[in-house]
């Protein structure tokens, strides 16, 4: 993928990014990425927890949502689901399989996808 992709440590840190608060306080007014890639094990704030604050809010509540983690439990799947998550993709163990899984799932959401216009 040619496109930027930032990462963040923590949920904490995510939703500092996300909603322009904390040391990301400068994106404020900045786009919003094309799509997130949210692990479950997350320091701070779980994945879940980050993908609930992304759906209760207007301004992240479309913005695509892929759980790419290396949970196998059913639970997650389906509370990721009912959370609002776009997609549920298991991380490969595999360093090579990983980045191409991760390729594929950039290819899908940055080149495929046709997203729905911006908020109003």
């Amino acid at each position: 993928m040619a496109n930027r992709v930032e990462v963040v440590r923590d949920g904490a840190e995510a939703l500092d990014y996300l909603f322009a608060t904390g040391p990301y306080a400068h994106r404020a007014g900045k786009e919003l990425p094309a799509v997130v890639l949210l692990d479950l094990m997350l320091p701070k704030l779980s994945g879940l927890e980050v993908l609930a604050r992304i759906r209760g809010d207007s301004r992240t509540r479309r913005l695509p949502v892929v759980i790419l983690t290396s949970s196998d439990d059913e639970k997650d799947l389906v509370r990721s689901y009912y959370l609002g998550s776009n997609s549920y993709v298991r991380k490969p163990i595999d360093p090579g399989e990983f980045t191409r899984a991760v390729a594929q799932v950039g290819l899908y959401w940055l080149a495929l996808n046709q997203p729905p216009p911006p908020s109003q």
